[in-house]
């Protein structure tokens, strides 16, 4: 066979192989996850959306009372 044809072959092969086993179990990153406490990142990011939600809710009513007085 030609030179490129097995360099193709070859890293075809590789390529198989190295994605079966990546596929197979994947990497254990439970030591790096379990030491971190996302508690109060999850806390805080939920007052903010709540927030959020609260002031678009005001603008909303805001609007709606405005279009009521005006008669729209």
């Amino acid at each position: 066979m030609n030179k490129n044809v097995q360099r193709g072959l070859a890293l075809v092969g590789a390529i198989a192989v190295s994605g079966s086993a990546l596929a197979a179990g994947g990497p254990d990153l439970t030591p790096l996850t379990s030491v971190v406490d996302f508690g109060t990142t999850i806390t805080a990011t939920l007052a903010i959306a709540g927030l959020l939600a609260a002031v678009y809710i005001a603008i909303k009513g805001a609007k709606t009372v405005l279009g009521m007085i005006k008669g729209k």
